[in-house]
């Protein structure tokens, strides 16, 4: 198969840039440079210090929440947690856009939620990037990724190391790579 042609530009990666705001750009500084590291400092049960923390930074974060540690926002700005969330260690939130995560729900260990990508038809690779909703009642279980764009359906179960690229439906269990409807969510009221 013959390779396409491309006309003699190059791609220049170096040149893949976001122009951020100035505001956004020294709110990135400060929390990467100063409250960053003091936040993963703080012992294992004192997360409303956590809490506390990233509500200065803007987050939106309910009643009765628990963050890990080793939890990893990238802008605390960006992110909405209804009462009674949980984020368990070694999460990371790379949360250009908006992260809504509703009560009830919980995000394993090692899960990935990234609300950005490249376009790769620029050849500067520009950024790009939609929100991510977790609705009420659902559970990101361990390694899982779930990409820009995608809303997971309230009471929604994404098993472990699956890979969200689409949405997902309310009360289903859902897995794999790529991610999709394996069962309806069931739940036994005894």
């Amino acid at each position: 198969m013959k390779e396409p042609q491309h006309d003699s530009f190059q791609i220049n990666l170096a040149e893949c840039r976001t122009d951020w705001p100035a505001s956004t750009k020294l709110k990135r500084g400060l929390w990467q440079c100063l409250c960053k590291p003091v936040y993963r400092l703080i012992p294992f049960r004192l997360s409303g210090i956590r809490i506390a923390i990233l509500r200065v930074f803007g987050a939106r974060i309910g009643h009765h929440c628990n963050i890990q540690k080793r939890v990893d926002i990238l802008m605390p700005w960006n992110l909405e947690m209804g009462d009674y969330v949980a984020l368990a260690h070694d999460t990371v939130l790379l949360n250009f856009a908006r992260i809504r995560i509703e009560s009830m729900s919980v995000v394993s260990q090692h899960s990935h939620l990234c609300t950005g990508s490249h376009d790769t038809s620029d050849p500067h690779f520009k950024l790009i990037y939609e929100p991510i909703t977790i609705e009420a009642e659902s559970w990101i279980a361990s390694g899982a990724f779930v990409g820009p764009g995608v809303r997971i359906g309230r009471g929604c179960v994404i098993a472990a190391r699956s890979v969200v690229t689409k949405d997902q439906p309310a009360w289903s269990i859902c897995g794999g790579h790529p991610c999709k409807k394996l069962k309806e969510r069931i739940v036994n009221n005894s």
